[in-house]
């Protein structure tokens, strides 16, 4: 018998590891403790080897552990989606949805978008899960992924939907104390605020492209850095400094005067932005509706004019 041959021990084993024990596991699944650590200690014997540590300051997953968790989603996905298609037939859109997305994207496009779906697809339910941290979401069940930036996982497919626009701007209130800009080398002595995380852009320099020009780079010394590009915005409307920022995140304080763009004939490089889902298992029927509904959605907002 194999580790592989019981999907009921494989769903304890994913269970145990997603509450963080045994004892939570059994509230949830209303099981007895004593039978899921059974279940466990006949789920490592299968296997031949340690899956989770234990001590007193909590659990962990061994290398094999590691393995086999991610083997294990990717099998009772695949159960799950045989067993909805003899259910319920391939053209139902029905069950729930894991989602992921960065904090700003994920609180302005992509709730927009996930509303419009479930009002569409009234039996499809979602959770939707807001970082600046996306690294392993798909690993930890998430079912699709909305992600601006670098995509270094490579298990995953990642689809693009465009590019986000940034822009340098600034309050009115900071560009009346500061000397005039002309040129990218002016803004070094300004304070700045940055976004933090590798997969954005980098925090402690900016390279500045114009047409007929050769691009500039200069250096900053971040007087804050921040994970929410929200967060950063507000600071700047603040006037504590100048930052780039997401054109469609600043349209309407530039519109009402409370932000300004700086050197408007410069531009930061653009963001790409991707949704993401896992490229090892069979899709369900609802996950596959909603990243093609999420990809259109997307590119449409991204390519929308001020």
């Amino acid at each position: 018998m194999t580790a592989f041959d019981d999907l009921s021990l494989l769903r304890t084993f994913v269970c145990i590891v997603e509450s963080g024990s045994i004892s939570a596991a059994a509230r949830r699944l209303k099981d007895a403790q004593s039978t899921l650590s059974r279940q466990l200690r006949l789920l490592e014997k299968h296997s031949g080897a340690a899956l989770l540590r234990r001590d007193t300051h909590g659990m962990s997953l061994t290398e094999s552990g590691q393995r086999l968790l991610l083997d294990a989603r990717n099998m009772l996905a695949h159960a799950e989606e045989a067993d909805q298609r003899l259910r319920e037939g391939q053209t139902t859109l029905s069950g729930h949805l894991r989602l992921f997305a960065t904090i700003d994207l994920g609180q302005s496009i992509v709730t927009r978008l996930v509303s419009r779906f479930l009002q569409i697809n009234p039996n499809v339910t979602a959770e939707l899960g807001l970082s600046s941290r996306p690294l392993r979401m798909i690993q930890e069940g998430c079912d699709v992924a909305m992600l601006p930036g670098k995509i270094t996982d490579e298990s995953v497919i990642a689809r693009p939907v465009g590019q986000m626009v940034l822009q340098l701007a600034a309050s009115p209130s900071l560009v009346k104390v500061r000397p005039p800009v002309k040129e990218p080398a002016d803004l070094e002595a300004w304070p700045w605020i940055t976004v933090g995380g590798h997969q954005f852009w980098n925090t402690k320099e900016l390279t500045l492209s114009a047409r007929n020009r050769p691009d500039q780079t200069i250096h900053l010394s971040p007087l804050l850095i921040s994970e929410g590009v929200t967060s950063i915005r507000e600071a700047v409307r603040d006037g504590l400094g100048v930052s780039v920022l997401p054109e469609f995140l600043i349209r309407e304080d530039v519109r009402r005067g409370r932000l300004v763009r700086l050197l408007p004939q410069w531009s930061p490089p653009c963001l790409p932005v991707h949704v993401v889902y896992a490229g090892a298992r069979l899709l369900p029927t609802r996950v596959r509706a909603f990243v093609d509904f999420a990809v259109s959605y997307i590119t449409t907002e991204l390519r929308s004019k001020p």
